[in-house]
C-alpha cells in the first residue's frame, strides 16, 4: 500500500532533461518541494502558475511505497 508521494521533474512536458525528483510523506510536502525546485533550478515563480499548470503538475504527483 502506498505510503508516500513522488514527483519527477522529467515527467513534466519540456523538462525531460531535468534529473530532479522528490519523495515525501504527503502531497502538501511534495508541492512545497516542487515549488522550491521550480524556483531554484528553473527560475520560475510558482505564484504565477495558473490553475491549469497546477492541475497538470498535480497529475504528476503519484503515490508510491517506500
Amino acid at each position: 500500500m502506498p505510503n508516500a508521494f513522488s514527483y519527477a521533474c522529467r515527467d513534466c512536458e519540456g523538462m525531460e532533461d531535468c534529473p530532479a525528483s522528490v519523495v515525501a510523506a504527503t502531497k502538501a510536502e511534495v508541492w512545497k518541494l516542487v515549488e522550491l525546485h521550480a524556483q531554484l533550478a528553473h527560475g520560475e515563480d510558482p505564484t504565477e502558475w495558473d490553475q491549469g499548470t497546477r492541475d497538470y503538475i498535480a497529475t504528476l504527483i503519484t503515490p508510491v511505497t517506500v
